[in-house]
């Protein structure tokens, strides 16, 4: 049950990262949050096949992060 909320939570937050980035000009903000993303994916399916439980967050995590410079340059 953890996971499936966890999931859900990256994807809603990955989904609100790419709208915020599409609405910035190129930036280091920008930049920074593309490798943040970049990184997440790969980290939720590492997360997902070999350790799940609290070790979900760190993907989530990432994205709130990349949001977080998104929105603070919007």
């Amino acid at each position: 049950m953890f996971e499936l909320l966890t999931l859900i939570v990256f994807i809603w937050l990955s989904v609100k990262a790419v709208g915020l980035a599409l609405k910035l000009t190129w930036g280091a903000a920008k930049i920074a949050a593309g490798l943040l993303m970049a990184l997440a994916l790969p980290a939720l399916v590492l997360c997902l096949a070999f350790l799940g439980g609290i070790a979900l967050l760190l993907p989530v995590a990432l994205v709130a992060l990349a949001v977080g410079i998104l929105k603070a340059c919007t």
